[in-house]
C-alpha cells in the first residue's frame, strides 16, 4: 500500500480516512501571509457518495486506496438482489439497489457496466455513457407541435422519465447520455 501526502493532492485520487474511502472532488492550496499553509478540500466518500469539506495539513499522510474497476454485464434481478457477471471468468455477483444507484435507469438485461471494488467489495456501478433504450410511454404529438422546438415528457422501458422532441413516438428507440439523463437521438434498431 502507497501514501499520499495532502500537499499533493489532486482530483480524482483516492484514499482512506477514518476508515472510509474518499475521492478528491476539487482542492486548493492556501498559503496564507501569517499562519501555516494548508489544503481546502472537497471529497467525496465513494461508498455513500456523500460530499464533504474538509482542510488539511499539507503534510498529513493518508494510504492510498486503490480502486478496481471490472466490466460486467448485468444479468437480472430476483427482486431483492441485482445480478451482474464478470466477462472474462463468468463469476456473478449480488448487488443491493443501493449499490447499482442510478444506474438502474439506464440498464436492462444484458447490458454492459462498470463495477468498483474496493479490497474485493463491489460498492457502486455505473452504465455505459451512451445507451439505446425503447420508449414505452409517451404521449403522440398534436398536429402543429412538431414544427416547434418542444418537448414532452417520455418513460423509458427502465422506468425512467425523459423529456424527448415532439416527434418521438412510444415504441421507438433513443440513444441516452446517462451522465446527464438526457435525450440525444432517436435510432433505428
Amino acid at each position: 500500500m502507497g501514501f499520499v501526502l495532502a500537499g499533493d493532492f489532486r482530483k480524482g485520487v483516492t484514499f482512506e480516512l477514518e476508515g472510509n474511502v474518499m475521492t478528491i472532488v476539487d482542492f486548493q492550496h492556501v498559503k496564507p501571509g501569517k499562519g501555516a499553509a494548508f489544503v481546502r478540500t472537497k471529497i467525496k466518500n465513494v461508498m455513500t457518495g456523500a460530499v464533504l469539506e474538509r482542510t488539511f495539513n499539507p503534510t498529513d499522510k493518508f494510504e492510498t486506496a486503490h480502486i478496481e474497476r471490472k466490466d460486467m454485464e448485468y444479468l437480472y434481478t430476483d427482486g431483492e438482489f441485482y445480478y451482474c457477471m464478470d466477462t472474462e471468468t463468468f463469476e456473478q455477483i449480488p448487488l443491493t439497489a443501493d449499490q447499482m444507484g442510478d444506474t438502474l435507469n439506464f440498464i436492462v438485461e444484458n447490458s454492459k457496466v462498470t463495477v468498483s471494488f474496493y479490497k474485493d467489495k463491489a460498492f457502486s456501478v455505473e452504465p455505459e455513457t451512451f445507451v439505446v433504450l425503447q420508449i414505452t410511454v409517451c404521449e403522440p404529438a398534436v398536429r402543429g407541435d412538431t414544427a416547434t422546438n418542444g418537448t414532452k415528457p417520455a418513460t423509458l422501458e427502465t422506468g425512467y422519465k425523459i423529456q424527448v422532441p415532439m416527434f418521438v413516438n412510444e415504441g421507438d428507440y433513443i440513444r441516452v447520455d446517462t451522465r446527464e439523463g438526457a435525450y440525444m437521438e432517436r435510432v433505428k434498431k
